[in-house]
C-alpha cells in the first residue's frame, strides 16, 4: 500500500475557514457578556453559611491534573480516570435565584450569597469511592450521572452540576463525568476528540455503575457535546453486550450536539435493548446555529423543529420524548442551556424525568396529553378549553397520545372539530399540507 502524502490532503476553501472563524467570533462576543469568575473557585473556604445547603458530588474525569490547587484540573487529556470528592455551598434560598450559579465575584468566596468550595478530595482507592457512596446513597438505590458539554472547565462543570442536583430536588446520586474540554470556543475541534478520547472510560463508570448491586437504576443527564461522548457509549456498550444494561433506564439528552443522521445510526446499533430517551430541543439555540454550519450544514437534534411531520413521526415510532423550549425565555445569550437555566425545568428534571416518570398534562398543561406541541394547541384551542398552557415548553410525547381520545371527549363537543385538526393534522395541516391520517380505536376501519 502506498504511503500518504501530506499534499494529497487539501486544506478547506478559504470561504469555509472564513465562516468558520467569524461564526466563532460571534459565538465568543455572545459569551463575553457575561463576567468570568475568579481562578481557583475550588480551593476550599473555611466554613459554610447559616442557611446554605450542602451538595456533595462524586466526580470522575479523564482531565489531566493541574499544579493549582484552585483549579484542580485543566483541559488537557489525562492518562488515567481519577476520581474526586467535591463538597459544594449552595448559598440560603433568599440570597439566590433558582436556575442560576451565583459564582464569586473575587476570593475567597462568601457562602451566605455565593457557590463556594467546602472541600475538594482526591480518592485513590475503590475503597473510598465505596464509602462516598454509601455515605451518599439515595433510598431508592436511584444514581444521576451527569456529562457536561463543550467549551466547559472543570470548575464551570462541578458547580453546573451542584446548582443541577440542588435545584432540581431529586433525590438520586448525584455522579458526574467531566473530560477534557480547554474552555475556549476556539478549540471546538479538540474537545470534540476529547469526547471519542473518553468514550471507553464512560463506558466503563456505567458499566460498574449497573454492576453494583446497591445501585437500582441510573439516569444519565448530558448536555450539548456531552450527549455525543454518552451516546458513543452507550453504543459501545450495546455492542458489546448485546444491549444497553436495564439499569441505565432514562437517558436525557439537553441541547444535543448530534448530527440528526448519526443520532438516528446510534439507536439502530443499540437495538431494541436501550434506555428511554428525552431530548431538550431550542430552535433558536445559538451554539448548535454554528454547530451545524461548522458539521456539512446537517440538522442538530438539540435544533430539531418537532412540528416537522418527518421528525414528529419518527419520533414517535422510536419512543422518543421531546420537550422544545423554543419559546422559553432565559438569561443564556447563547439559548444553549435552558434545561438548567429555567426554574420551572429545572424541577422538572427532579420532579419527574430523573426518576424516570412520563411528563402530563399536570406538568406542562394540555399539549402534553395531545401529543403534539403546546403552543401549536393553543393557537387553536385558546382560551375555550379552559387550561390555558401554563408553561411555554412544547412536548411530543408518544406514550401521552393514547389518552388523547378521552381527554378530548373531556373537553365536550363543542371543541371536538378543533381538537381534531390538531390532532390528526398537528402544523402539517395548519400549513396547507393534507393532514396525516390517525386511526381511530373506536372504529373498524382506519
Amino acid at each position: 500500500m502506498p504511503a500518504c502524502r501530506l499534499s494529497t490532503i487539501q486544506p478547506p476553501p478559504a470561504p469555509v475557514g472564513a465562516r468558520l472563524r467569524a461564526g466563532l467570533l460571534l459565538l465568543a462576543v455572545g459569551l463575553a457578556g457575561c463576567a468570568s469568575p475568579p481562578e481557583g473557585v475550588l480551593t476550599p473556604v473555611a466554613q459554610s453559611a447559616p442557611g446554605a445547603t450542602e451538595v456533595s458530588i462524586l466526580v470522575a474525569t479523564t482531565r489531566a491534573p493541574s499544579g493549582n490547587p484552585g483549579l484542580l484540573y485543566s483541559g488537557e487529556r489525562g492518562d488515567a480516570v481519577d476520581f474526586n470528592e467535591l463538597v459544594v455551598s449552595i448559598p440560603p434560598e433568599a440570597s439566590r435565584k433558582v436556575g442560576e450559579v451565583q459564582w464569586p465575584r473575587k476570593l475567597p468566596a462568601d457562602p451566605s450569597r455565593e457557590f463556594a468550595t467546602l472541600s475538594a478530595s482526591r480518592f485513590t482507592t475503590v475503597d473510598q469511592v465505596d464509602a462516598w457512596y454509601e455515605r451518599n446513597q439515595s433510598p431508592t438505590g436511584r444514581l444521576l450521572i451527569f456529562v457536561h458539554g463543550f467549551n466547559t472547565r472543570y470548575e464551570s462543570a462541578v458547580y453546573r452540576f451542584a446548582q443541577i442536583a440542588h435545584d432540581s430536588g431529586t433525590d438520586a446520586t448525584p455522579v458526574m463525568f467531566t473530560w477534557p474540554s480547554r474552555g475556549s470556543v476556539f478549540d471546538y475541534g479538540y474537545d470534540k476528540e476529547s469526547t471519542n478520547y473518553s468514550r471507553s472510560a464512560l463506558e466503563a463508570l456505567l458499566k460498574g455503575a449497573t454492576e453494583s448491586p446497591e445501585i437500582r437504576e441510573v439516569t444519565i443527564l448530558a448536555h450539548s457535546m456531552g450527549t455525543w461522548l454518552t451516546m458513543e457509549s452507550l453504543r459501545q456498550m450495546a455492542i458489546r453486550h448485546d444491549g444497553v444494561p436495564s439499569k441505565i433506564s432514562n437517558v436525557i439528552l439537553a441541547s444535543p450536539d448530534l448530527d440528526v443522521d448519526v443520532f438516528r445510526q446510534q439507536l439502530a446499533d443499540m437495538g431494541p435493548k436501550r434506555p428511554n430517551f428525552t431530548v431538550f430541543v431550542s430552535k433558536d439555540d445559538r451554539a448548535l446555529t454554528l454547530s451545524r454550519r461548522i458539521s456539512g450544514n446537517v440538522d442538530r437534534l438539540g435544533q430539531v423543529d418537532i412540528t416537522n411531520p418527518l421528525y414528529r413521526d419518527e419520533f414517535e415510532a422510536g419512543g422518543i420524548t421531546v420537550l422544545d423550549l423554543s419559546a422559553l425565555q432565559v438569561g443564556d445569550r447563547l439559548n444553549h442551556s435552558k434545561f438548567a437555566d429555567s426554574p420551572e425545568v429545572v424541577k422538572l428534571l427532579g420532579q419527574r424525568l430523573i426518576d424516570g416518570q412520563a411528563v402530563t398534562d399536570q406538568d406542562l398543561g394540555l399539549g402534553a396529553e395531545l401529543g403534539a406541541t403546546a403552543l401549536s394547541v393553543s393557537n387553536t384551542v385558546g382560551s375555550a378549553a379552559g387550561m390555558a398552557i401554563s408553561a411555554p415548553i412544547a412536548i411530543l410525547d408518544p406514550k401521552a397520545r393514547d389518552t388523547f381520545d378521552a381527554q378530548a371527549r373531556r373537553l365536550g363537543q363543542g371543541l371536538g372539530d378543533s381538537i381534531d385538526g390538531v390532532a390528526t393534522g398537528l402544523t402539517l395541516g395548519l400549513a396547507g399540507a393534507p393532514p396525516a391520517r390517525r386511526c381511530d380505536r373506536e372504529r373498524t376501519e382506519c
